[in-house]
């Protein structure tokens, strides 16, 4: 990978995640602010969940065997800039759902896009890719300090208002553009028959003999469903709380994302796979439990240290999660065990989080006040549940090696 590829490559991951972070992380104070109930807002954000299980049809019927990617994801983003624009017009909790829906369809697949051009671009993933992906996190960073100090001249609030979606449609409209330029990354498959198995991954289903690989499964997808809670309502929360730029706060847990990024070499050599995964369970109950008893005087650290923990609640288990997939399945369905997992946990486990999160909080909502500290500890017992299943009854003790988390 020359210099040339690196710079383009690197603005492409800005982009990609600078339009994810500009909408996503506000959307549910923003609903909330136009009158949308805790059950809404969830549906809101089950749409981009969907959006991650509608995917691999995509990748795997079009992408991957008839168009450049580049091109696909040039398409992608010119329609979703239209869609997320005219969405942010919109006022109905029915259109706005539908609007997202559409959205996210368009949106989701280009997460594979991106990695698909950077990978066809590069002699050694394993040390490159890191380079190019950490962009993404800054393009989020970005995103966020925009909201709260870039715009802050536009509306006494940005946070509530439409402004993020529509600062998010622009980058979209820009990064469509730019993807026409972007090097050719032709189908990386042929046009053959593709079965409903090879899409979903499910040839990565022969893992669940592997009763460690099973137990890893199930408990990545049921601690999925109190993440949910975290995406969907912890802008809104900050916002009610009474901090000052939330948004911009936020992105303190991508700074610990790339700072613990760092440390994990070192952690995997001390601890291993499943402390390594069980650390990351602990701690999101940790950022629940500290969420839950916050305030904005002697005890606001605990907001901050909840939001800086996402580092730790990432890396940990998410990334860990991609190794030690890695590490299981054999060369031929490596690919297939990934799509499988992530099916599991951005697709499923968030999708059935979002539907709860946003019962939750109307069942703790009493005359228009939320009782945030019933709504976090909601998610923070379900994840010491699903925690200390893990550890009774995973056994794996295989340490991958480091060179396979530069991978990641």
């Amino acid at each position: 990978m020359n210099a040339k590829h690196y710079i383009q490559l690197s603005t492409m991951m800005f982009l990609q995640f600078f339009i994810w972070g500009a909408w996503f992380v506000t959307l549910g104070t923003y609903l909330s602010a136009s009158g949308f109930s805790g059950a809404e807002i969830g549906s809101a954000y089950l749409m981009n969940n969907i959006g991650a299980i509608i995917s691999p049809f995509f990748i795997g019927l079009i992408a991957d065997r008839f168009f450049a990617a580049e091109k696909v994801m040039a398409i992608l983003h010119l329609v979703g800039a239209a869609v997320l624009y005219y969405v942010s017009d919109l006022t109905t909790a029915s259109a706005i759902i539908t609007g997202l829906l559409i959205y996210n369809a368009c949106y989701m697949p280009t997460l594979a896009l991106v990695n698909t051009v950077s990978f066809n671009l590069m002699e050694n993933p394993a040390t490159q890719f890191p380079k190019v992906r950490v962009w993404g996190t800054v393009g989020w960073i970005v995103a966020g300090l925009g909201i709260t100090f870039g715009l802050s001249g536009v509306a006494s609030n940005v946070e509530t208002t439409a402004i993020p979606m529509k600062m998010a449609a622009a980058a979209s409209l820009l990064m469509g553009l730019y993807c026409f330029f972007l090097p050719n990354t032709p189908p990386q498959k042929n046009s053959d028959k593709v079965s409903l198995r090879d899409i979903l991954g499910l040839d990565a289903l022969a893992l669940m003999k592997d009763r460690s690989f099973a137990v890893f499964a199930l408990c990545s997808l049921l601690i999925s469903i109190p993440l949910a809670f975290y995406y969907a309502f912890a802008n809104l929360y900050l916002n009610e709380m009474g901090m000052q730029g939330a948004a911009a706060t936020m992105t303190l847990g991508q700074v610990s994302e790339a700072l613990f990024m760092v440390l994990m070499p070192l952690c995997f050599r001390k601890l291993g796979v499943k402390w390594m995964l069980l650390v990351g369970m602990l701690a999101w109950v940790l950022r629940y439990a500290l969420f839950a008893t916050a305030d904005m005087d002697s005890m606001v650290w605990m907001l901050y240290a909840g939001i800086i923990l996402h580092g730790v609640c990432y890396d940990f288990f998410f990334v860990t999660g991609q190794i030690y997939v890695d590490k299981k399945a054999d060369i031929s369905i490596r690919a297939s065990a990934q799509g499988f997992i992530s099916l599991l946990t951005y697709g499923v486990g968030l999708a059935i989080g979002s539907s709860i999160a946003g019962l939750v909080v109307d069942r703790f909502t009493q005359d228009g006040e939320k009782m945030w500290i019933s709504i976090w500890m909601t998610p923070c017992l379900f994840a010491l549940v699903v925690a200390i299943l893990f550890a009774l009854i995973f056994r794996d003790n295989e340490q991958p090696a480091d060179e396979g988390l530069a991978a990641q």
